[in-house]
């Protein structure tokens, strides 16, 4: 068990079920008509799944993220870090400020929702002010980034290679997260939520 950040593709999105995202598609569409923007039509649907090649977003939230809320109090203004870290809905295009949504999940009564254009531009300057290295995974489809950093692969790299990104291990994850989240929903054009 545990807390995940996980794409959504079209049928999820859709679904009107209670394990879909349908009624939070609906608000979405609403909120954005309310404010004279265009819908949002649907995320696409994962086709021909292979490990690697960027279609899906998994990854857990592991690490303790004291390390991490500590970088953006430093790097970050308070409206910043809500920004980047406050969302329960990732959406794959920009908005000029959060939006709060009249649907609850397991964690919140609301959904706030953030635009990935914004998290990543937020991300991308904690990432440069850690000088986040090269070798962190890309893809994330199946937990590739948590167990990079959890199974040691980041700790051997910090041996041969450290640098502010290897101080706070956790911290580096964090940032690694929410930018290729953010990554991830641009790319494909899909939304990313908690589960």
């Amino acid at each position: 068990m545990g807390v995940y950040l996980v794409g959504v593709g079209a049928r999820e999105w859709s679904d009107e079920s209670e394990d879909g995202r349908g009624r939070l598609a609906a608000a979405l569409n609403e909120e954005l008509r309310r404010r004279g923007l265009p819908p949002y039509a649907s995320p696409p649907e994962e086709r021909n799944f292979v490990r690697g090649s960027g279609q899906a977003f998994e990854e857990k939230l592991v690490p303790g993220m004291d390390g991490f809320l500590a970088l953006c109090r430093a790097h970050l203004s308070e409206e910043e870090t809500e920004t980047l870290c406050g969302w329960s809905l990732l959406v794959p295009f920009s908005l000029d400020q959060e939006l709060i949504l009249p649907v609850g999940d397991a964690y919140t009564d609301e959904t706030t929702v953030s635009g990935a254009p914004q998290v990543e531009a937020l991300a991308e300057r904690l990432a440069a002010a850690l000088a986040l290295p090269p070798e962190v995974p890309s893809a994330c489809d199946n937990l590739d980034l948590t167990n990079w950093f959890l199974d040691g692969d980041a700790t051997k790299l910090a041996a041969v290679r450290p640098g502010p990104w290897s101080e706070d291990l956790d911290a580096a994850f964090y940032v690694a997260l929410y930018l290729r989240a953010a990554q991830h929903s641009i790319r494909r054009g899909a939304p990313i939520v908690y589960s």
